[in-house]
């Protein structure tokens, strides 16, 4: 355990009172060019396996943090130390550092003596809208010649450059990083001056403009190239977003003949883009569904839901709605959607009708359910690990708006369908509740049990797992790999259950977005909204919510909603009076309830078309925005009027 030693402040020092970008929140920490003065020794910043960390010098005697293993770790630590004459050197603290900093702590580092001391050169480089760029190359000049010492950004916008001594030449910073103008900037003297005693010098935040090339245009024509496949042509989704995925990579490749301003991104930044915890994620839990239906569970359950309806289409289309919505509520709505398609696709079977009836419905009360919780969908899971918003509070400020968006879904979908569901009977037919009944059998009762545990489980470690820093792939692929070692199926067969084909579409349609984020137009739909909204709460709920609806029906909401993540933060930070959780829950209820407007807006309807299609019933990007669309337009209306009365009345 790492030890403090006591911090004796400087006496009338007034820190100014920032907020944090994530919530709003006053936090005492100093902005650029704050300066502590008097008998107080001067800040040390370190950098150790890209990470900062801080600690002040103690008497040569004195063993500091011995022992300490944590990593990412900022310790902020100022000693007064009497008697000690020499004069104190002035130090500006980047504002934010205390909070954006990297953690970090060295293995048995003892207290540093003033020959052991490095020099440090620190900054933070953002874009025109405050928000951090990462991976922008930093290189150090010395009388406009190299020097060898380059850094990267990190993704907080930070960097260091630790000096391999005092320096006593002109230095000039070179930022650099595709898509963004070439910057440089030239140490003061009094940076200088700084730098010549071991310490830490801070050149405070830099502004890096984007830069508009060739790129950035057919980024854009690429992308509606490949909507228009989706939603205007029978080529196959994956097929489509695999196109758009080539093109991209292609055109950058070309670009190194042709010219720089044609690269879009390279190899290593489309695979940075991929979101692999919903690739994984989905890939563990089709083994799991896989092993669980060779026990029959989902026959029996055919069976219960078709007695428990007593025969009627429509009292079935809302059990099958009420279930799936509370499922998606502590599961994630895709791994809901997993277990559900199945489930309805046999029920539908067996009453000889289109499961297409009955799966609109269901995925639409997936998407709407599991917003009423952190782990319901994987949009809330972003929002609440960026703001710190608990589960408790999803569960508190949201149910009351999914149970009316809920509400709206199924009236929806009782008028839309209520032709077959009048063709449908009214009553149970004894030869389809005889035939469900034969085939209502748990064929592997030992399995089932052993399946069980596992997925009890893994419900604990989804609820409880982000306290234990657990991804969802994670907890997906520990259980999928116990049931493979604990019941032994036939390991070819699993891996053979796994839809491949959506896996394929979930990977390169996470390159395209990418490729949007890296040349810049995401970056200017959130300059848009931050010019739209001023500093009107109303204003700033209404655009959050309906632009993420929207949007949502082109972009998928998971990396849509990860790009928006900083934007609503500054909203959250800027905006007079305003909840530090409510744009949080604008964002989440239009992204969530946006992705019922089409078929790529959310990985649950990409996993149900999937699975349809395996089944024989194919789901196009026409018909489902046919369907869809007005379950959106219900479902946010009435979400976003909860919003409205829980925020500025309450």
């Amino acid at each position: 355990m790492c030890h403090r030693p006591t911090v004796e402040q400087p006496e009338e020092v007034a820190l100014p009172r920032a907020v944090h970008p994530n919530d709003g929140n006053p936090v005492a920490e100093p902005e650029f060019g704050t300066e502590w003065e008097g008998e107080v020794d001067e800040l040390e910043l370190f950098e150790h396996h890209d990470a900062f960390a801080r600690t002040a010098a103690l008497e040569p005697h004195v063993d500091l943090l011995i022992g300490c293993s944590l990593t990412r770790l900022v310790t902020f630590i100022v000693v007064a130390k009497p008697g000690f004459g020499r004069p104190v050197r002035r130090v500006s603290i980047p504002r934010g550092a205390l909070s954006l900093c990297g953690i970090g702590c060295r293995h048995g580092l003892h207290a540093l003596r003033p020959e052991d001391r490095a020099h440090h050169l620190v900054g933070r480089a953002v874009n025109a809208q405050d928000l951090p760029i990462d991976r922008l190359q930093i290189s150090l000049l010395a009388d406009t010649q190299p020097t060898g010492l380059t850094v990267r950004t990190r993704a907080d916008g930070w960097f260091v450059i630790e000096l391999p001594g005092p320096i006593d030449s002109h230095m000039t910073l070179e930022f650099s990083r595709r898509h963004y103008h070439t910057e440089k900037i030239t140490l003061t003297l009094e940076q200088l001056e700084g730098l010549k005693l071991p310490g830490v010098v801070s050149v405070g935040s830099v502004v890096i403009e984007r830069r508009r090339t060739a790129a950035f245009w057919i980024t854009i024509v690429v992308f509606l190239f490949m909507m228009v496949l989706i939603g205007a042509t029978p080529m196959h989704n994956a097929l489509a977003a695999l196109v758009g995925a080539s093109l991209l990579l292609a055109i950058s490749a070309l670009g190194h003949i042709f010219g720089q301003g044609m690269i879009v991104f390279g190899f290593k930044d489309a695979i940075a883009a991929i979101d692999w915890n919903v690739v994984f994620l989905i890939m563990g839990m089709m083994i799991v569904i896989a092993v669980i239906e060779g026990t029959g569970l989902f026959r029996w359950l055919a069976f219960f839901a078709y007695k428990t309806s007593g025969g009627r289409l429509g009292r079935l289309m809302v059990i099958l709605m009420v279930l799936t919505a509370v499922s998606s509520a502590f599961l994630d709505n895709v791994t809901t959607m997993l277990l559900m398609a199945p489930i309805t696709i046999r029920i539908a079977l067996a009453l000889d009708i289109d499961p297409l009836i009955l799966l609109f419905p269901e995925v639409l009360a997936s998407n709407v359910g599991g917003l009423s919780t952190m782990v319901g969908t994987p949009t809330n899971i972003l929002i609440a690990s960026y703001s710190g918003i608990s589960f408790s509070d999803f569960l508190l400020n949201l149910s009351p708006g999914v149970i009316l968006a809920l509400g709206g879904i199924a009236a929806y979908t009782l008028i839309r369908y209520r032709k077959q569901i009048k063709a449908g009977g009214t009553e149970v037919s004894p030869v389809l509740l005889e035939r469900l009944k034969k085939g209502a059998v748990i064929a592997e009762p030992i399995h089932l049990k052993k399946a069980g545990w596992v997925g009890l489980g893994m419900l604990i470690l989804f609820l409880v797992g982000e306290h234990m820093h657990i991804p969802p792939a994670v907890i997906a692929l520990l259980g999928a790999t116990s049931l493979l070692v604990w019941i032994k199926p036939n390991v070819e067969e699993m891996i053979e259950a796994v839809d491949w084909t959506t896996l394929v579409f979930f990977i390169t349609l996470f390159m395209v977005i990418g490729a949007l984020r890296e040349v810049g137009l995401i970056d200017l739909l959130a300059v848009g909204v931050a010019y739209l909204v001023g500093d009107s709460p109303f204003l700033a709920m209404l655009v959050i919510t309906w632009l993420a609806a929207l949007i949502s029906t082109v972009i998928p909401n998971i990396p849509f909603t990860a790009t928006m993540l900083p934007v609503v933060g500054y909203l959250t930070a800027n905006i007079p009076g305003i909840d530090p959780h409510c744009l949080f829950f604008c964002l989440a209820v239009g992204a969530a309830m946006g992705g019922n407007g089409s078929l790529i807006g959310a990985s649950a309807n990409l996993v149900t078309a999937g699975i349809a299609e395996r089944a024989g019933y194919s789901i196009t990007f026409a018909h489902f925005f046919k369907v869809g669309f007005p379950a959106l337009l219900i479902s946010v209306s009435l979400g976003f009027l909860w919003l409205l009365v829980r925020y500025m009345i309450f």
